[in-house]
């Protein structure tokens, strides 16, 4: 029987609760809004297969082998407009389709709650696009990681993507290698709490005073190397643009205060992983290609296995690309191997989030200083001199700081 004794010792992959034979395990948001597994003993047969398929009691250990790397850039400009960066899950997606499979991804729901869903058509793929910086719901969307079985039991093409935990979840709930799987995880800095983002929401409603349609978390309306958090309402039509530097879920996302206790103590933070597919930012493009280094996104790709090998070779006409050293492109991606350090004050944040309103707890946490206010004036400025690339270098070399 699954217990949780140590909150970091379980990432909310969900497939204890998929794997039990006996339905009795369900998934409850605890008081920081993460998702945990709750086993009802009165049906529960101690079976132990809930414990055998969980990816952290049984940590496989990291191995290496030859992986190909890629800095790539989607020819589509739809798609690296509404990408987060270089639009490369787009086409790895679109090749699935195109072979009559299915895709999971995460979409922001009409009610603001990042889960996992399944789409069948091109269109679709829209609403994968675009980083959803909190954890998503694996479960409450429908059973995802038995959706899954069942369309690779049918033969079908599956392509799912997801954070590397979820993708160690899900091989380790179907327990044997499917060749029409393609896994696609992204290097993580950490899941932030659904419940912070839902006082986030309530925050920017009393502030804007408007009703929230939707948010993107990594919109390029200043460039890709100025992406800020565009929240839509019913009256602004998508006119809020805030940074890292001023917007309160970024400073609070990047602050590491509302992460889920395993993203500190993350054990599946490495090179070599798992899925066929790891792709992240490259925001230093410059570095392998000039032509690459326009402001409009770019994306490294990790290639770990024979599969993901004949996959690129398949969709690389999609892209602007070049081929380099997988060494190169890990080099400074502190995030794939490194877990980040809680904050100091991450208990007493949660504990205000539970007594709290939104805009009590933004304000009392990520105040909009006049040290706020000027830093997100000097970056408008530099955006509008057409300098802010050239200041974002100078920034990195003299503080080392990405």
């Amino acid at each position: 029987m699954i217990e949780i004794t140590e909150k970091k010792n379980c990432c909310g992959c969900t497939a204890c609760a998929a794997v039990c034979p006996k339905e009795c395990i369900s998934m409850r948001e605890d008081a920081e809004g993460f998702l945990y597994p709750a086993v009802n003993k009165t049906t529960c047969i101690n079976c132990g297969a809930c414990e055998k398929v969980c990816p952290i009691l049984h940590v496989k250990p990291e191995r290496k082998f030859e992986q190909e790397a890629y800095i790539v850039q989607n020819k589509d400009q739809k798609v690296l407009r509404e990408s987060t960066a270089g639009g490369a899950f787009t086409a790895i997606a679109k090749y699935a389709l195109r072979h009559g499979g299915v895709v999971f991804g995460v979409e922001l729901s009409n009610q603001l709650v990042a889960h996992h869903i399944y789409v069948e058509t091109e269109k679709d793929l829209a609403r994968f696009r675009n980083s959803k910086y909190v954890q998503s719901d694996v479960w409450g969307g429908g059973d995802t990681f038995r959706q899954v079985k069942s369309f690779l039991n049918q033969g079908r093409l599956v392509c799912f993507s997801g954070t590397p935990c979820q993708i160690e979840g899900l091989k380790s709930y179907l327990k044997r290698d499917y060749e029409n799987l393609i896994t696609v995880d992204v290097v993580c800095r950490a899941v932030p709490s659904p419940l912070i983002f839902r006082k986030y929401v309530e925050y920017q409603e009393q502030k804007l005073a408007d009703h929230i349609q939707t948010v993107r978390f990594r919109d390029k309306h200043y460039g890709y190397k100025y992406s800020t958090m565009n929240v839509i309402t019913d009256k602004n039509k998508g006119n809020y643009h805030q940074g890292v530097e001023s917007d309160p879920w970024l400073r609070a996302f990047f602050s590491n205060i509302c992460d889920r206790p395993s993203c500190h103590a993350c054990h599946f933070r490495k090179q070599y992983r798992v899925s066929d597919f790891t792709i992240w930012d490259c925001f230093h493009a410059g570095r392998f290609s000039k032509k690459l280094d326009n402001d409009k996104g770019a994306t490294r790709i990790l290639v770990h296995s024979e599969k993901g090998k004949r996959i690129f070779d398949a969709i690389k006409e999609d892209f602007s690309y070049i081929q380099t050293e997988p060494e190169a492109i890990v080099a400074g991606a502190k995030e794939m191997k490194e877990s980040v350090a809680a904050n100091p004050r991450r208990e007493d944040f949660f504990m205000d989030a539970n007594r709290m309103d939104g805009v009590q707890l933004f304000q009392k946490y990520f105040p909009t200083t006049w040290r706020v206010k000027a830093e997100h004036t000097v970056r408008l400025i530099c955006y509008r001199l057409r300098i802010y690339s050239a200041a974002k270098k100078l920034y990195v070399r003299l503080t080392h700081k990405y």
